[in-house]
């Protein structure tokens, strides 16, 4: 992993999006290099933050959960945010021929992915748990990202950037409400959005 080029990556979807998502869209990419060199090590923030905030900080009213779940919950978060990206690439790659778009797994993947900077950097605020409603703030501007980073990624037409747009957003919702409800099936620990 490559620590300068991801904080310039992750920097300039920030800072400068548009300008971003003409770089990341000349690159060659595959899905092995995504994952290790941008999602892999972003993804592990919310983790790192949900585990250290049950576990060290506490949940209102119920205080410090123990070690074991809270570590249970960070792994679990985890592996969620590792599966949910590739899951929604798929789908979104599935999606774009009735949006008169084209790209491969690779582009589908690398929207979801740069396009989730904002929800993995902001997930900080999972540190101090009842401030996680502020977590609407990094969606939406993830959403924001979603829709610049259409067209140059999967060649979206201007007219179709924003009906793709709210389907690919209702099929990203009913992937993250199924992996819950998977977890919810075998019992493991959820908190957080």
């Amino acid at each position: 992993m490559n620590f300068p080029k991801l904080q310039a990556r992750v920097v300039g979807m920030l800072k400068n999006p548009t300008i971003e998502w003409r770089t990341i869209s000349g690159e060659p990419d595959d899905i092995q290099s995504l994952y290790m060199n941008y999602i892999i090590p972003l993804a592990a923030i919310p983790a790192v933050a949900m585990f250290l905030g049950l576990a060290i900080i506490g949940v209102p009213f119920i205080g410090r959960v123990g070690f074991i779940t809270a570590l249970a919950t960070a792994i679990v978060l985890y592996i969620q945010t590792l599966v949910a990206p590739l899951v929604a690439a798929i789908v979104i790659e599935q999606l774009a021929p009735r949006f008169s778009s084209s790209g491969s797994t690779v582009d589908a993947l690398k929207l979801v992915a740069y396009a989730s900077t904002p929800v993995w950097i902001g997930s900080v605020i999972y540190l101090i748990i009842y401030l996680t409603p502020l977590m609407i703030v990094p969606i939406i501007f993830a959403v924001y990202l979603f829709y610049l980073g259409l067209p140059p990624m999967l060649k979206t037409h201007p007219n179709n950037v924003v009906p793709f747009m709210l389907v690919s957003f209702i099929a990203i919702v009913v992937v993250n409400i199924f992996l819950r409800l998977l977890l919810w099936v075998f019992g493991l620990p959820q908190y957080g959005i």
